[in-house]
């Protein structure tokens, strides 16, 4: 198959400066700001901990920052999902994991969820 060049995708190469999100800065701004835009209900406690609910009650996330349970596991974001059918899951991240990557999935979940 002889394809044109003009045809193929451009290759992408971020700066190593676009790519500062890699690195965790333990900020839940890029998932909090994605929820809040979605319509989910979301309730700060007075530990600074985010527990957050989809509309139609099927999907929590949690920002778990100061649960001690959490901290022992290592995490400090939980995603519980009861489907339709089938079994309830989970999806912890830990505490380096960017806020960026766990939008990523949240977004993704909410993406295959409505279709």
């Amino acid at each position: 198959m002889n394809t044109s060049a003009a045809l193929l995708p451009a290759v992408v190469r971020p700066s190593v400066e676009c790519r500062h999100w890699l690195a965790s800065d333990h900020c839940a701004a890029p998932v909090l700001e994605l929820l809040h835009a979605l319509g989910w209900t979301v309730v700060d406690t007075p530990e600074a901990n985010v527990h957050a609910t989809s509309p139609d009650g099927r999907v929590y996330v949690g920002w778990l920052p100061e649960d001690p349970t959490a901290w022992v596991r290592d995490i400090v974001w939980q995603v519980q999902v009861q489907p339709t059918e089938g079994a309830a899951w989970t999806q912890e991240f830990g505490t380096h994991t960017p806020a960026e990557a766990v939008a990523g999935f949240v977004s993704a979940l909410v993406a295959h969820s409505s279709g």
